[in-house]
């Protein structure tokens, strides 16, 4: 397996929302995995946001990154750039900003790994147009 894991917003707000459905799921995941879990600024800012106001919430969320738990990969043009192209690609899945973000980071850092609850959009998507990815969980 990846030794990155890239982590995707639902997976995200149900590590952080013990009331979500796959909370225990998702903590699991999290317990059993050793490698780095990275994941994008497009993807930290819809989890901040589908948590909602409460600042309790989002500081457990902050938090994760500020003890270095997770990683945070800035965007770059040419990650921007492939962004827009697999948007395109994926128009009819349709694929959001934060999954191009993800997809492209999968590219850059040669990992299939993504913690994620969207199966439906995950198993569509490719790494570089042929690889797909293993869905955790």
């Amino acid at each position: 397996m990846a030794s990155e894991l890239l982590l995707d917003t639902g997976a995200f707000v149900a590590l952080v929302d013990r009331s979500e459905r796959r909370h225990a799921d998702c903590v699991a995941v999290l317990e059993g995995w050793s490698g780095a879990i990275v994941t994008t600024e497009a993807v930290l800012t819809e989890t901040l946001y589908l948590l909602g106001p409460q600042w309790g919430s989002q500081k457990v969320c902050l938090e994760f990154f500020a003890r270095g738990a997770f990683l945070l990969a800035p965007s770059s043009q040419a990650s921007l750039r492939r962004v827009s192209v697999l948007m395109e690609r994926y128009r009819n899945v349709p694929m959001d900003f934060a999954d191009a973000t993800l997809v492209a980071l999968g590219e850059e850092l040669h990992t299939d790994a993504v913690f994620t609850l969207d199966h439906r959009g995950f198993s569509a998507y490719r790494l570089n147009q042929r690889k797909p990815f293993q869905l955790v969980p």
